[in-house]
């Protein structure tokens, strides 16, 4: 089982103006097949999300973090620039995946500037703040979520390999 870290990005949220629905989809979408050891809010704030990443994937040590909220448009959504100034590989497949089976559904997917990538033993995901968005996003990649962890951790194959 792997240990699962949820942070999400929120003003409104941070402040207590509103109620933290993402991160129940979150939960709620990785079933039992996760433990999620660690869940955080905090505000949109380029310097706090990038200490907060950093102390989970170095200090907590989780093997997923999952981020939800600040990958739009507006000045205040800084969770990709945040996320590819910490991370030490980029996987640019796993939010491309998103974004095609989120457009699928609504051709605002591709207004999505999520990323992910790895830190230390850590692979990192963001997605959207709406429980649409991470419904849909979970959807799309939990199928070889597992896979991707495995080969972080050591236990599986690479691709091609086996």
């Amino acid at each position: 089982m792997y240990n699962v870290g949820i942070l999400i990005l929120s003003d409104k949220g941070s402040r207590g103006e509103r109620e933290d629905l993402s991160g129940k989809q979150i939960r709620e979408c990785l079933g039992e097949q996760y433990n999620v050891s660690y869940y955080k809010m905090i505000p949109d704030e380029k310097e706090l999300i990038k200490k907060e990443i950093c102390h989970i994937c170095d200090e907590v040590a989780v093997d997923l973090l999952l981020t939800s909220g600040g990958t739009g448009f507006s000045k205040r959504d800084v969770t990709p620039d945040a996320t590819l100034e910490v991370i030490d590989k980029a996987i640019p497949g796993i939010p491309e995946a998103m974004r095609y089976y989120g457009l699928a559904k609504t051709p605002k997917a591709m207004l999505s500037r999520a990323v992910a990538g790895i830190r230390k033993n850590t692979l990192i995901i963001n997605m959207p703040g709406s429980v649409k968005g991470v419904r849909e996003s979970l959807e799309a990649i939990l199928p070889v979520l597992d896979h991707a962890l495995g080969i972080i951790s050591g236990s599986a194959v690479e691709c091609g390999k086996g």
